[in-house]
């Protein structure tokens, strides 16, 4: 009887009994584990953020209309630096929405449970106008995390452009307590 296939598969049951052991998928920890070894002063990441977007919707061609995005930090304390990046997206494609003028780029530390908002704000175009946008999505990223985007349904009618786009995001304004 030869016993050396049997030690090497023994041995080889036990190296993988010890290699998934380290590799827990223990829901229990959540985020935390999750971001348990990320810096404090690192970039907030979209995926850690819960969204919600409110909106005061221009009522007619040529009124003034906003959107506000409100961010929940759910994993570890994260720093935002600079403005968020804003696309509108139309049937011909995209365009990028400026900072408002006048507006300065800040630093914003954000713990956990910290929440925080920036609004996007826009003139009304009129339907069918060479002079509009047919926005139908608007995305967003983060600063230090512009690989991942959050889009959401544009239902709040037309954009107007002159010499381009009139629209504008606000920077990072600190929300609660």
């Amino acid at each position: 009887m030869r016993t050396y296939p049997l030690t090497l598969t023994l041995a080889a049951a036990l190296a993988a009994t010890v290699v998934l052991t380290g590799c827990s998928d223990d829901k229990a920890g959540g985020d935390d584990v999750k971001n348990a070894d990320r810096p404090s002063d690192s970039a907030c990441a979209l995926g850690d953020m819960g969204v919600e977007v409110g909106a005061g919707a221009a009522p007619a061609a040529g009124d003034t209309g906003t959107v506000t995005v409100t961010l929940t930090n759910k994993g570890a304390q994260c720093t935002l630096k600079g403005f968020p990046g804003v696309d509108l997206m139309f049937e011909d494609g995209t365009t990028s929405v400026s900072p408002d003028e006048g507006a300065k780029a800040q630093s914003l530390t954000l713990a956990k449970d910290g929440t925080t908002s920036f609004t996007i704000t826009y003139v009304r175009g009129e339907a069918g106008s060479a002079k509009s946008l047919d926005v139908h999505k608007a995305s967003f990223t983060l600063p230090g995390d512009t690989r991942t985007a959050h889009e959401l349904e544009w239902t709040y009618g037309e954009v107007a452009r002159t010499e381009g786009t009139q629209a504008s995001v606000s920077g990072f304004e600190t929300s609660g307590d």
